[in-house]
């Protein structure tokens, strides 16, 4: 695996980055050796925070983890990342598709699929054209933290989401 790693309000000294190395290297069991991890380092107030992101092919797995300590948000994130890993294996591996981005044993290895996602509820909903600011005010009239709508300016689906800080975001789709 090859670490890309960043920090934000903090210094990446050589003790973190072994730190993050030697621990996420513990996923390497799981990837092809050429995977690219992305690992971002922050520090806001008293929170320390790290953003863990693994591209592969068709998929992103991703955790972030904060706690009072750099090292423990270290551990959690490691442990977060590989309780995805075996709980969605047979959702992120298809053979025909993603199964060279990871390592031949994590494919061939069977994991407990007692967790898997069961949709429980289902919601049908008339959508209408409207801008991205309109969704805005109809998310925020309906108290959700996201709103899907089709956009009238793109003629797609797109999804506003509420943020920290009361900011929103836009999600807008890429078809490949």
């Amino acid at each position: 695996m090859r670490f890309i790693i960043t920090g934000r309000n903090i210094d990446v000294t050589e003790g973190l980055k072994s730190a993050v190395e030697e621990k996420l290297g513990k996923l390497d069991r799981f990837f092809a050796p050429e995977t690219e991890v992305n690992v971002t380092l922050s520090v806001e107030k008293e929170r320390q925070k790290i953003e863990v992101t693994i591209p592969v092919k068709g998929n992103i797995i991703r955790s972030e983890q904060v706690s009072s300590d750099m090292y423990v948000s270290i551990d959690l994130v490691e442990e977060v990342i590989e309780r995805q890993l075996k709980k969605y294996k047979n959702k992120i591996v298809s053979k025909q598709q993603n199964a060279a981005a990871f390592a031949q044993e994590f494919v061939d290895k069977d994991y407990d699929d007692e967790d898997d996602v069961k949709i429980i509820r289902t919601k049908r909903f008339g959508i209408k054209p409207m801008d991205p600011e309109e969704a805005c005010v109809q998310m925020e009239l309906l108290g959700h933290n996201f709103y899907v709508f089709f956009n009238s300016e793109t003629e797609e689906v797109n999804v506003v989401y509420k943020r920290k800080g009361n900011t929103y975001g836009l999600i807008e789709p890429e078809l490949d």
